[in-house]
């Protein structure tokens, strides 16, 4: 059993005691109340009475009850959001089919602004830029798509994903929309959905390696969902303008170049210790690889080992060397992440 599912369980029987404490549930129903709830607890191995049980699964002071209701209104507010926004996108492409060479011009210009302040992390900021460049071109399915990424970035997968479905529309070839798509949708869980999206993007772009390995990522998470052997976990979004999509050993290697290139970092061109543990992209796959046990697998292996304690003594091995080695080839692959949200053109 999950401690996904356990978690879960015990607020359901939390909201069911809460029922009966608050008189919600009838006086006669009480005892049927409680036997159904030791049934609950028995089968999923969950002991409302065991303190230390609880301390480990309880989501307090958070309630089912308020889970539920956030839930309802989010769907609610995003529904109404959508179909506005749907409404003024419509009107607004449907005023600019045929935008003047002026309007373009301005609209780039509020594109690179928008992209000035994605790379400042100002990402309210910068949606208004990319609103505005729509306004002028809603032809354009490069704006949608930034603005999709401004959205993921402050953490709304759910306007992302509707701008995303909009660059599509505009453009079906434009296959930085699959990508924005499936990234929001991965990062809402959906992995499904998200594998839905890569998919479709590499029909209309088959060589696009970033699509290819976000693909690969997203299946991967979908198996060990399936087999509940992993907890879901979001993919490293890439910061600023211009960030791209990686994952797998190819887009581990080229972050590892790309951050040993000066400063103190150790033999072989290595970046320092201090350089790799302040990497978001480095940390999220060091837990991915802990929560799943790619630690322990990692360090059987007798070659990483002697790689280890060689890096002890102070000899940091290759990068050529880290790369050949089959085991952190296959890690690499199984915990690659998916490339993010950073503004894109």
């Amino acid at each position: 059993m999950s401690e996904k599912q356990q978690r879960l369980v015990l607020a359901i029987i939390d909201f069911l005691n809460q029922s009966v404490a608050d008189g919600t549930v009838k006086t006669e129903d009480k005892e049927s109340l409680d036997i159904a709830i030791q049934c609950i607890g028995e089968s999923f191995g969950v002991d409302p009475n065991s303190q230390e049980q609880v301390e480990k699964l309880s989501v307090k002071p958070t309630t089912l009850q308020s889970i539920f209701d956030v839930y309802m209104k989010t769907r609610d507010k995003v529904g109404a959001r959508a179909q506005t926004s749907v409404s003024e996108d419509t009107a607004s492409s449907s005023a600019s089919k045929a935008p003047t060479a002026e309007d373009k011009a301005k609209a780039d210009k509020l594109k690179q602004e928008g992209n000035s302040l994605m790379s400042a992390k100002k990402y309210d900021e910068a949606i208004e830029a990319y609103a505005k460049a729509i306004t002028l071109d809603g032809t354009n399915p490069v704006y949608y798509s930034n603005r999709a990424a401004a959205y993921s970035s402050k953490g709304d997968h759910l306007s992302a994903i509707g701008d995303a479905n909009k660059a599509i529309e505009v453009d079906p070839g434009f296959s930085k929309g699959y990508h924005r798509l499936g990234h929001a949708q991965y990062s809402l869980g959906d992995f499904k959905a998200a594998a839905d999206a890569f998919e479709r993007g590499l029909s209309v772009d088959p060589n696009n390696a970033g699509l290819k390995s976000s693909l690969a990522s997203t299946k991967a998470k979908i198996s060990t969902e399936d087999s509940e052997v992993s907890p879901r976990s979001s993919p490293a979004a890439a910061a600023g303008a211009g960030a791209g999509a990686g994952g797998g050993m190819g887009g581990l290697a080229d972050m590892l170049r790309n951050m040993g290139g000066g400063g103190t970092g150790g033999g072989g061109g290595m970046p320092d210790l201090a350089s790799l543990m302040g990497n978001p992209a480095i940390m999220s796959m060091a837990q991915q690889m802990a929560q799943n046990g790619g630690l322990d697998q990692l360090m059987q292996d007798p070659t990483v080992a002697n790689m280890m304690n060689r890096v002890q003594s102070g000899d940091m091995p290759s990068m050529e060397e880290l790369m050949s080695n089959p085991q952190l080839r296959n890690l690499a692959s199984q915990f690659g992440g998916i490339g993010g949200a950073g503004a894109g053109r």
